[in-house]
């Protein structure tokens, strides 16, 4: 029987639930071949043929949810190339454009606990379909969809070959090989203990330091997000390296669950967010390697983003949250680089989809060629530009999708003037929110489209600014 619309969403990429309540097999057989037959009407003309790559991650089960994936789909008449292995998601959009497929059912959940598993659609041109597609899907679902019932086949594939071949290519790799082998740089990875496992040590040799690289659904009991509550750990080794070894260059890079998020740690130990990596990949991309084109950033992206594209002459455009949008963008202009504050950073001279591998490589040469820690690297930029900023964000649990509807209700009512005790001078509504202060800091209101959360960014001069501002936001949530 099918189910209804609203009890099978997707969200700003792909379709998520808890593993045997809203993430079942039963539900599975209902989405994946809907997902086939609209990546066939939407793609079709473009690829001529009925072939998808079906992927997945290493949560619970996953290996066992696309092995079902691959059945059914072949079972609605369409060839699957399923992977051998877990892989970044990444590699399956690279491995649907290469292949030349209708795209992607990648079986993952992303950054999100472990209790959760979901799907990722992606498109024949390697990236994430536009919200009418997935919108489409949901439709679909409370109708009978006529299927091809001549059964089709499967075969299985090596996601990485392919894949790590094509990013080798688009860094000087020999260059960060040698400042690795030589001890010229410290590379520290953690993988989260999900998909991005081994992927540094097979592009940059076995001197690579990753920790969490074992297989674990649990994640610790925390979950697979490059953020600093999760990585406590990791900071702490990166920090006793400096103090065993105070000279020479160290960085440490932190994968989300899937490895299409990324996140940085400074030889000092520092965080450092897409926030921070964005301005320094945008130099370091139009200084170092003459690349050229917009920066697509979203609404709650850092205002550091828009100086450093000007300071370089580019064109800036923004987005909705959800690299979806940004994906959409990269089809239709000359995209350099396109981010999101969440760690998904993709670029117009790859496929159109976030890639945390290609972005580590891109950051590792921006250190090697630079001869500049990242912490000195963002700090010289501040000065270039003469811009100061902290950033953080908080996500504040509701009691009720009826407490969003009148959060919601009461900010379309009653805007607010004035926030933390300064004055609102703008508010932007493209995607939830975001209200500009009296002194050019920002604070950001948006709503999860699937579940009881209210997202509260903020950027201001410095981190005491920032708590104190969300904290106001919170107690006006509540």
């Amino acid at each position: 029987m099918p189910v209804a619309s609203k009890s099978i969403k997707f969200g700003t990429d792909g379709w998520r639930g808890v593993i045997g309540d809203e993430f079942t097999f039963e539900r599975l057989a209902l989405v994946a071949p809907v997902a086939a037959q609209v990546l066939l009407s939407t793609y079709g003309k473009i690829v001529n043929n009925r072939t998808i790559i079906v992927g997945h991650d290493r949560r619970f089960m996953a290996e066992d949810f696309a092995r079902f994936v691959a059945d059914i789909v072949t079972d609605a008449g369409f060839d699957v190339v399923l992977t051998e292995d877990f892989a970044p998601t990444p590699a399956f959009s690279w491995a649907a454009k290469a292949q030349n497929a209708l795209g992607a059912l990648v079986i993952t959940a992303s950054h999100n606990p472990g209790k959760y598993l979901g799907l990722k659609v992606k498109s024949c041109f390697g990236g994430s379909v536009p919200p009418e597609v997935t919108k489409e899907i949901e439709s679909l679902l409370t109708q009978e969809v006529s299927l091809n019932r001549e059964k089709g086949k499967i075969e299985s594939f090596n996601p990485w070959q392919s894949y790590t071949q094509g990013l080798e290519g688009k860094v000087n790799i020999d260059k960060i090989r040698d400042a690795i082998s030589s001890g010229k740089l410290t590379l520290f990875t953690d993988a989260m203990h999900g998909a991005s496992a081994g992927g540094l040590g097979m592009l940059l040799g076995d001197k690579v330091q990753e920790i969490n690289s074992d297989r674990d659904p649990l994640f610790e009991g925390g979950a697979p997000e490059p953020l600093p509550k999760y990585i406590s750990k990791f900071i702490s080794v990166i920090k006793n390296h400096r103090k065993a070894n105070p000279e020479g260059l160290s960085v440490g890079l932190v994968f989300d669950g899937d490895c299409d998020r990324i996140a940085a740690v400074d030889g000092q130990g520092n965080f450092l967010s897409s926030q921070i990596l964005i301005p320094i990949l945008i130099d370091h991309l139009t200084q170092r390697r003459g690349f050229t084109g917009e920066i697509v950033k979203t609404v709650s992206g850092s205002d550091l983003i828009p100086l450093v594209a000007k300071l370089h002459n580019l064109s800036l455009y923004e987005t909705p949250v959800g690299y979806k949008y940004i994906a959409d963008r990269m089809l239709d202009a000359e995209v350099l680089l396109g981010g999101e504050e969440s760690g998904g950073i993709g670029y117009g001279s790859h496929i159109p989809e976030r890639d945390a591998l290609l972005s580590a490589l891109y950051v590792l040469e921006a250190i090697v060629e630079s001869g500049m820690d990242l912490g000195d690297y963002y700090s010289h930029l501040q000065k270039q530009v003469n811009f100061d900023s902290a950033y953080d964000r908080i996500d504040l649990p509701l009691s009720g999708m009826e407490v969003r509807e009148r959060l919601v209700q009461q900010l379309q009512k009653e805007p607010l003037k004035e926030i933390a005790g300064k004055q609102v001078v703008d508010c932007k509504t493209i995607d939830g929110y975001k209200f500009r202060l009296d002194d050019n800091s920002w604070l950001m209101i948006r709503f999860s489209g699937t579940e009881p959360v209210l997202r509260l960014y903020c950027e201001a001069s410095n981190l005491d600014e920032v708590h104190k501002t969300l904290a106001w936001a919170k107690n006006w949530a509540e």
